[in-house]
Parts: structure tokens; sequence; C-alpha cells
């Protein structure tokens, strides 16, 4: 006599698990003010509110945040790559290590975000309708440029999705 033994594991991710994800992002963006002064605590939120209803809904592909100086991302930055474990895992680390004494002076805050393949799979008006619900709206700009190179360095997951951080480090 044979058994088998099948197991099936489901994971459905949920706004709990974006909102951990998404905390992990503030929690950078918090270090990132503590070292030199932007975002601000309400962008700080926006920008939480912001990749928590993007992961949450599947349509984030991308996001910088950072200072630019002369249209250029300069360190720090850092870049949020989303991703689908499909199944794997993933470490969750704890968030932070944004490195201090970088020259931002004559700098800009400013933040770039690219969408998912299901975002451009949506209908016009489903689109308009994500649009309406989130805390600020953004317009048209061209790719990134970045002085200097991305460096992975931390990964937060959570219901079998992950978010990828890479920190710009200067040539």
């Amino acid at each position: 006599m044979t058994y088998v033994l099948t197991m099936a594991e489901t994971k459905t991710f949920t706004i709990t698990h974006a909102r951990h994800m998404g905390a992990k992002v503030a929690t950078d963006l918090k270090r990132l003010q503590r070292l030199y002064g932007k975002p601000n605590d309400s962008e700080i939120a926006e920008y939480e509110a912001e990749v928590i209803a993007f992961l949450k809904a599947g349509y984030l592909g991308e996001v910088t945040y950072g200072f630019k100086r002369n249209g250029t991302y300069i360190e720090p930055t850092i870049k949020y790559t989303a991703l689908d474990l499909a199944g794997a895992a993933a470490n969750d680390d704890d968030p932070g290590r944004i490195r201090p004494g970088a020259d931002v002076s004559g700098a800009v805050f400013a933040s770039y975000l690219t969408y998912s393949d299901e975002w451009h799979q949506l209908s016009d008006r489903e689109k308009e309708d994500f649009r309406d619900n989130l805390p600020f709206s953004r317009t048209s700009a061209s790719a990134p440029s970045f002085n200097g190179y991305l460096s992975s360095d931390r990964t937060y997951s959570a219901g079998g999705k992950a978010i990828s951080r890479a920190s710009l480090r200067s040539y």
C-alpha cells in the first residue's frame, strides 16, 4: 500500500502585510529626516500611505526617495523594488542603516515611482479611480539618473511579497 501526502500553502497578501512593509519604508524615511532634514513628517505619512496602497493593490514597480542636485539623484537616496516571492522565502530585515554625512547642500528631496505590469493592464478608468484615493498626485517625469551606484542592502517581506531596498553609493 502506498500513501501520498500532499500539502498546499496559500498566502494571501493583506492590508496588514502592506502596512508592515510600508512602516519599514516610513522608518527609512524618518532616518533620512533625522540625518538630513527631509522629508517632513506629513510627507513621510503621505509616502507611507501611497506605498501601502500600491503594495496592497499590486501596482508598485519601483519607488525612489532621495536628494537630487542638478536633476540627478545623489547619496543619500534609496530605491525600493516590489517583488512577488511566488512561494519562495525572503528576509524581513530591520529598517535603517542610512549612511550619515553625505553632502546634500543645494539638493532637493524628490521621489519617483514606476508601476507594475498589473497597473498597465488596468483601464484608464480603473487607474483614475485608484489615483483618486491616493494622498497626493504625481506628475509625469523622466526616469531618474543616479550619481553613483545602487547597492542592495535590505529586503522587507510579508505575505508572499517583498520590497528590495537599494541605497545609492557615491563612486
